[in-house]
């Protein structure tokens, strides 16, 4: 999996594996959590699934969060469940209804079941209530550690962006200001310029953003992510550079927007090869 960021929570004494693969949802292993109860945590893992009520909650969760979610199976399974000829796997469920908030994943080391946090803490209010508030408890701190970490860096390329911006607007004044023009005239110049790198780096001008967000307040650059960030302060200089060599607005923005590409790409990668496999 892309993009994959891997941490362990401990609760009463137990690892319990967490990944992430877009920093907003956290797959939580079910094979560690079961591990407090059994030293068979697939078959504990299955028997919890063969509950009627874990399968009416997994079915909710799948109807609220997954569109490719195929319910087609869940009456029937909510017939036989709790029953003797009933069985039930992470891989039958994943099967049946295409479930996302449930996934096995191959690995010796963090191999197993993993799911949603939201079915990861159902799954251990089974197995402990007591193992399920220092889980919890756990999972907090991890989101308190991963919220510091990403407001230092937020802020650090926005300390960094607005030392770019000072070099990007001393460029235009030193080389597409004229002495001759009006205050009016020289407002619509660094304007037009802030909208060159808002079209290279979000594919639109300020304008058409503040048009298409009338809900939102601020500007587009305030909604940028870290990674957008860090460009555009990397834009501010190479347009700079750019004017200084008499460069057309209409080349900038070819040569802005093949740079942007180029540099999320490289981030993605980059981010990619620090994480473990």
């Amino acid at each position: 999996m892309q993009n994959q960021s891997k941490e362990k929570l401990h609760a009463k004494g137990i690892e319990v594996g967490v990944y992430t693969n877009d920093f907003k949802n956290e797959f939580i292993s079910l094979t560690d959590i079961a591990k407090y109860k059994s030293n068979n945590p697939y078959i504990t893992i299955c028997n919890w699934m063969r509950d009627k009520e874990t399968i009416e909650f997994l079915g909710l969760w799948e109807e609220l969060h997954n569109a490719d979610f195929k319910p087609i199976e869940i009456d029937r399974f909510k017939k036989e469940a709790g029953s003797h000829a009933f069985t039930m796997s992470p891989e039958k469920w994943i099967r049946s209804v295409n479930a996302k908030g449930i996934v096995s994943r191959r690995g010796r080391y963090d191999g197993g079941t993993y799911a949603h946090s939201d079915i990861a803490f159902e799954f251990a209010s089974w197995i402990s209530a007591e193992f399920k508030l220092y889980l919890i408890k756990d999972y907090q701190r991890l989101k308190s550690d991963e919220n510091s970490r990403l407001s230092l860096d937020w802020n650090l390329k926005r300390e960094i962006s607005k030392l770019n911006y000072k070099i990007h607007t001393d460029a235009i004044k030193n080389s597409l200001i004229p002495p001759e023009l009006t205050p009016q005239q020289i407002h619509f110049t660094y304007a037009s310029e802030a909208d060159l790198l808002n079209v290279a780096l979000f594919g639109m001008t300020a304008k058409e953003w503040r048009d298409n967000n009338k809900d939102k307040t601020g500007n587009i650059r305030d909604y940028a992510t870290i990674d957008q960030l860090l460009v555009l302060a990397n834009l501010e200089s190479y347009n700079a550079i750019l004017i200084e060599q008499n460069k057309s607005q209409s080349e900038r923005l070819i040569l802005l927007r093949e740079m942007v590409k180029k540099q999320l790409s490289a981030i993605t990668l980059q981010r990619k090869d620090r994480l473990p496999q």
